[in-house]
């Protein structure tokens, strides 16, 4: 019989870079599915689930692959995947239903408009490039953004009509048409050609503005914030066998990332010394329900899971004060994977 397999689309760039913000490869470690040949640029592998396929890619590229069925989950960024969409539908007529089931809490950016003026109103400064120039021009990585975000704002403006033809081209080949925009479709440096007043604004990616800044533009406007997360083409759920590796994979990716930043405090406490414990665990909010307790003769054992990023209660401290209220053999464990349950899949 045939094994059933799962095509995960695996990102090239920052998130597969284990010396940049990333950290993909340790997340799959963590959630049981250790990589090779991954962190060197592929071809990538997982070496103890061969129901997983890995496929190296671009993430710009994975909307286009779900769609097609190439791959059944990708690892991908909120704005590429709405990039390919936006393609499809302008230039092909056609709407991906993609579906975000997870997010993987990294790779924050924003997508902005920027232009070589400060600009107090955005539809003020539209409205004025509008009504000057019967053909506006624009750059970006992301032309469809870019499009969508324009012909939005246009009609808005009450320039819908004037300016509804678009071309999206290479930089910097001859507009293909007369009025609307042309947006040309560049591989970065997006603020240079903006600078040299090449374009009337571009759209660009940015994690803090700081290259935007120091090529003294300006954001005239938030076209969307994006984050990298798991997409899915929803044929999966026709397939129930694909369906249930697809759950387990995100299951254990969830239990990894919900881990980040947590330990497991476990420690001991005389039975006379439990209940003055109890009160600083419940002040504190350091469990749910009920604490987790393990009784014996003498001694009740603690298990309490802390975050170690947390300001108000830093683990020291807590160690500490309970340490006070007569805590001993105070262990801290740290976390790679703690799953909630079930409930908390998309798919």
């Amino acid at each position: 019989m045939e094994m059933t397999t799962l095509k995960i689309g695996l990102p090239a760039g920052s998130l597969a870079d284990p010396n940049r913000g990333g950290s993909l490869i340790a997340l799959l470690k963590h959630a049981g599915f250790p990589t090779k040949g991954y962190d060197k640029g592929g071809p990538s592998s997982f070496t103890l689930t061969p129901f997983l396929v890995g496929w190296d890619g671009r993430p710009q590229e994975f909307g286009a692959q779900l769609a097609l069925g190439e791959v059944d989950l990708a690892i991908g960024g909120d704005d590429w995947v709405r990039e390919r969409s936006l393609e499809y539908e302008y230039e092909y007529g056609e709407i991906l239903k993609l579906k975000k089931v997870l997010s993987l809490q990294r790779g924050d950016v924003r997508i902005v408009i920027i232009a070589d003026c400060k600009v107090d109103s955005c539809d003020e400064w539209l409205k004025q490039l509008l009504s000057e120039k019967a053909l506006v021009s624009a750059v970006s990585e992301m032309p469809y953004l870019a499009l969508e975000w324009f012909q939005t704002k246009a009609a808005a403006l009450g320039f819908g009509e004037s300016h509804k033809a678009f071309s999206v081209q290479k930089y910097k080949t001859p507009p293909r048409n007369e009025t609307g925009i042309v947006i040309y479709e560049s591989w970065g440096k997006t603020e240079t050609k903006v600078k040299q007043n090449s374009v009337d604004f571009g759209l660009e990616i940015t994690q803090t503005g700081s290259a935007i800044a120091n090529y003294g533009l300006h954001v005239v406007d938030e076209v969307m914030k994006s984050e990298a997360g798991i997409w899915a083409n929803p044929a999966l759920l026709t397939d129930p066998a694909k369906l249930d590796l697809a759950r387990m994979f995100l299951l254990n990716l969830y239990g990894s990332i919900y881990a980040e930043n947590k330990v497991l405090l476990t420690f001991n406490a005389k039975k006379s010394d439990v209940e003055k414990l109890l009160v600083y665990l419940r002040e504190h909010r350091l469990f749910g329900d009920e604490p987790t307790m393990k009784e014996g003769v003498h001694f009740t054992e603690f298990t309490i899971k802390l975050d170690s990023t947390n300001k108000v209660l830093p683990i020291a401290k807590a160690r500490y004060e309970l340490a006070k209220l007569g805590a001993t053999h105070i262990e801290t464990i740290p976390l790679e994977s703690s799953i909630p349950g079930l409930g908390v899949l998309d798919l």
